[in-house]
């Protein structure tokens, strides 16, 4: 304890002496000095705040890209999918990941460079040379407002443009890479109605045989075997399809008393898939719709409270992100000691609180406790409390 308050007093006075001996007169009369002063520690600040949130941030996405992982080393290994392929798949859902991250890597990010600046008696020095608690908290409020800007641009534009342009690339995946479509050795169900078995072939030969079990038509079911096959598709990408060699089809009728049977050469059966290659942005229903709904109900569809409470979100999940890293400050400062990892921990821990208190909030309107309005705000307003109080005790001490 003796030699923290040694090396805080140290600091301090060299600090002010470094102060007056290069500016050579008193630091209240040279303001414009000290403006210059202030504007380097502003950017010392915010130079402190980058490693600690490159770092969270690339830890925090590789945490939750490992769900998929197994996915795409599936794809890799067993389905023959080339590296840039699934580069492709990874970069479409970067946004959704940034959406979840960023929040948590401004705040571990604020609360890592204050707790080191606080550990290391640089907070003192900048206190005692007059620097004050809102100068030093105007670069993490520039911080921070970076952060609420990228949250909104992934949120609103990158992650709905992530979610079409992963279904297209999907589907485009299936039709250049078409061995991915159909399994050896197993039924494959490519399309309702329709079955197809494809034995399976000694490495390094291509698969010989197909069995086709066609019940798409009820009024027209059949039976296809054929020696060899080859995938065909038409170049608007509407539809696949099998063309067949020295096969035969057989048709039961109806009437299971007949018996039809044709032998081919060539012959293609289609698979269209233009319902599902339809890529469409999925539909929500506009506020006006939802209050709609609300009045016709009394305010009591909880689906319709949700849908509304997500309308709020939209501003209020961004607005947190503000809120989050600026409250990192606070926290670092009393926290002091707090590493790299032990940052993350506390930012972590804050934000299970923050989710928590979305689940709560989501449940005081569903139970008609609290207006959508209020459910999606509460967990903004419980973090914007904390940090006023929070920096309140500082600006007294």
């Amino acid at each position: 304890m003796t030699s923290e308050i040694v090396v805080g007093w140290n600091a301090l006075i060299s600090g002010y002496w470094i102060l007056q001996t290069h500016l050579r007169e008193p630091l209240s009369h040279v303001s414009g000095l000290h403006t210059f002063l202030t504007t380097l520690l502003e950017r010392y600040i915010f130079r402190e705040l980058l490693p600690p949130f490159w770092v969270s941030l690339a830890a925090l996405c590789f945490i939750v890209f490992t769900k998929e992982m197994l996915r795409l080393v599936e794809l890799l290994v067993a389905k023959g999918i080339g590296m840039v392929s699934v580069f492709k798949i990874i970069l479409h859902l970067m946004p959704s990941f940034l959406v979840l991250t960023l929040p948590i890597a401004g705040l571990i990010a604020s609360i890592t460079a204050f707790g080191r600046l606080s550990s290391d008696k640089e907070l003192i020095a900048m206190r005692a040379a007059g620097v004050s608690l809102f100068r030093i908290s105007l670069p993490v409020a520039v911080f921070s407002s970076l952060v609420f800007a990228l949250t909104v641009f992934f949120s609103q534009w990158g992650q709905p443009w992530s979610n079409i342009s992963l279904k297209k690339l999907a589907l485009s995946l299936i039709q250049d890479q078409l061995a991915v479509a159909l399994d050896t050795g197993v039924f494959n169900n490519p399309v309702p109605g329709l079955m197809v078995y494809v034995p399976e072939s000694p490495a390094g030969t291509p698969p010989a045989g197909i069995f086709i079990a066609d019940q798409r038509d009820a009024a027209k079911s059949m039976v296809i075997t054929a020696e060899r096959f080859q995938f065909i598709h038409d170049p608007a990408r509407t539809y696949l399809g099998l063309r067949l060699y020295n096969g035969t089809i057989h048709h039961v009728p109806t009437d299971h008393e007949q018996h039809h049977q044709a032998s081919f050469q060539s012959y293609d059966l289609k698979l269209d898939f233009s319902e599902a290659f339809r890529i469409q942005r999925p539909e929500r229903p506009s506020y006006d719709q939802i209050l709609q709904k609300l009045q016709e109900t009394h305010w009591r569809d909880t689906g319709a409270l949700r849908r509304l409470m997500e309308y709020y979100k939209d501003v209020a999940f961004p607005v947190a992100s503000f809120l989050l890293t600026m409250l990192g400050l606070p926290v670092g400062i009393v926290s002091k000691r707090s590493g790299r990892i032990a940052g993350m921990t506390i930012g972590i821990v804050i934000m299970v609180g923050y989710y928590l208190l979305n689940v709560l909030g989501e449940f005081f309107v569903t139970t008609l406790l609290l207006h959508p309005f209020a459910g999606a705000w509460l967990p903004d307003v419980v973090v914007l409390s904390i940090g006023i109080v929070l920096f309140y005790r500082l600006s007294r001490q």
